[in-house]
């Protein structure tokens, strides 16, 4: 089979998620998904293998193997089905991220699946928002286990208008689902004119060639990295209810054209909502294994890439989280640790390709009330790469989304932004400097709730080969009266008209020494 004959079948392939993903973006009501981008689609196989992605969100890509893993065996498939599920025991991440899953049926077969999963703004939390600190999953909102939204093309009426009923804002919300379930019909769409052009046993022996053409090229990439085995801790801040300094440790070990990538040396879950379950924890590695794999050169990002990575976990860990525990945060910052971590780790194997700890942190913050619920993260600095400073004021690593446009906040919302600016001298010093962090300024124009989910807030973005740590990040509450107060990196509260919040995210960190 010639190369040129797989890169075109992965283009192919490739456009249909991306293309689902302009479909969602386009007809989504909320500036969560329409602005900032916080979704994300792909294609499986009737195997519940993952065939083709597009440039979405590594948290959302990298748990959804998982997900088909958990969905596929509980369904009498048919064309016509679409399933929901949020469930973070059951593949998912956190309860906002809600997933929706649709089989294509080709020649009468069950041939492949389309997925599709967004963050909705609110999943009916005990705050505003659906990410407050928390200690139990019931807090953080409706848990969807997965179950039919559409059984064979009908929609499950009393099932959706119940669910619509317990969510803020509700018509944003049915806005949204619309949005995801119009992106599957257009997947469903191009894959039908696929088959019709090229029939279905080529696209299914270009699906399985592709996946085999991947796990190659990652077994190369493996074989280059020197044998042995590499350890590093990184730590969470806190859990926003009184545990501290939560180490995350990993092992990484290189065997032939296999890795092993051990972290049952982290601490239990916790009472917070940093606990993150295991599909997230291995969304994160999955995502550092690809970043890897892209140094070498273009390569088709599919399940043949993680065949030789074996992840090794511990149930009722903060990286293997179990039930009841709160996972809110798990997926935006216990994620970005985990990566951290395993960098660090990897830093002493390939100290020519791994760059310094960028932010750290989505920097969330969740803002409502009984008639609005508004999610959006912040970006900080990138860490210095080898070669280059740091970018700055942008998202890194788990999260691939836009910062949201002051114009379209203060348009939909009751808040002003009063100040939005990179954070000059955030950035850790070095041969290459660490990207700066972002400031940004809330004034609230009613009386809302806010939660922040922050982290570097304690432990700084470290620098590697002798380059400087990045600025820890900092929150701030400013009173109507002028009162200035910091925050704790992980809080509820509630603000009253004049009102202001002030988020200065953390810097990346240095790369080799300051000369």
């Amino acid at each position: 089979m010639r190369a040129i004959e797989l890169e075109i079948f992965n283009k192919l392939f490739s456009a249909v998620a991306e293309e689902m993903g302009i479909v969602l973006r386009r007809s989504s009501f909320s500036p969560n998904i329409r602005e900032r981008c916080d979704f994300s689609c792909a294609i499986f196989d009737f195997k519940g293998e993952l065939v083709a992605q597009a440039s979405h969100i590594p948290v959302h890509l990298g748990a959804m193997p998982e997900t088909m893993k958990e969905v596929l065996p509980r369904f009498d498939w048919k064309p016509g089905d679409i399933i929901i599920t949020n469930d973070p025991f059951c593949g998912g991440t956190h309860l906002p991220d809600i997933t929706l899953i649709k089989p294509v049926f080709l020649e009468n077969k069950l041939a492949f699946f389309l997925i599709t999963r967004a963050h909705h703004a609110d999943i009916g939390g005990k705050f505003a928002g659906s990410m407050a600190v928390s200690t139990h999953i019931d807090e953080e909102g409706i848990r969807i286990e997965p179950t039919y939204l559409f059984k064979e093309e009908n929609l499950e009426e009393s099932f959706f208008n119940n669910l619509l009923k317990k969510l803020r804002n509700p018509q944003e919300r049915q806005g949204d689902f619309k949005a995801q379930i119009a992106s599957l019909i257009r997947g469903e769409k191009r894959l039908q004119e696929m088959h019709q052009k090229y029939g279905l046993e080529k696209l299914f022996n270009m699906a399985e060639a592709l996946k085999n053409y991947s796990q190659k090229a990652m077994e190369n990439l493996l074989e280059k990295v020197p044998k042995g085995s590499y350890e590093f801790t990184d730590y969470l801040d806190d859990d926003g209810c009184g545990i501290e300094d939560i180490p995350i440790h990993v092992k990484v070990s290189f065997r032939n054209k296999k890795v092993v990538v051990d972290f049952r040396k982290s601490a239990s879950q916790v009472k917070g909502c940093v606990n993150a379950p295991r599909a997230v924890t291995q969304a994160a590695v999955y995502y550092v294994f690809l970043c890897l794999l892209n140094t070498l050169g273009e390569y088709p990002f599919n399940q043949g890439c993680f065949r030789p990575i074996e992840i090794l976990t511990e149930k009722g860990t903060i990286v293997d989280a179990v039930y009841p525990a709160a996972v809110a945060a798990g997926n935006v910052e216990t994620s970005q640790r985990i990566v951290d971590t395993l960098l660090g780790a990897l830093s002493q194997a390939l100290p020519e390709l791994i760059p310094a700890a960028s932010c750290g942190s989505m920097n969330n913050i969740a803002i409502g009330n009984d008639n609005f619920a508004y999610y959006e993260t912040i970006g900080g600095g990138m860490g210095a790469r080898p070669g280059k400073d740091g970018l700055s004021g942008v998202h890194t690593h788990m999260t691939n989304t836009l910062n949201t446009p002051i114009e379209a906040l203060e348009h939909e919302y009751p808040m002003l932004i009063e100040r939005y600016s990179l954070r000059k001298g955030s950035g850790g010093k070095g041969k290459y400097k660490g990207g700066e962090g972002l400031i940004r300024e809330y004034k609230f124009l009613c009386d809302v709730t806010v939660t922040l989910l922050t982290e570097r807030r304690k432990y700084a973005p470290y620098g590697l080969q002798e380059g400087e740590a990045g600025s820890k990040g900092e929150n701030w509450f400013i009173k109507k009266s002028g009162e200035k107060m910091q925050l704790a990196g992980k809080v509820n509260l509630k603000v009253s008209l004049g009102d202001k919040l002030l988020i200065l995210t953390p810097g990346g960190g240095g790369l080799g020494k300051n000369l």
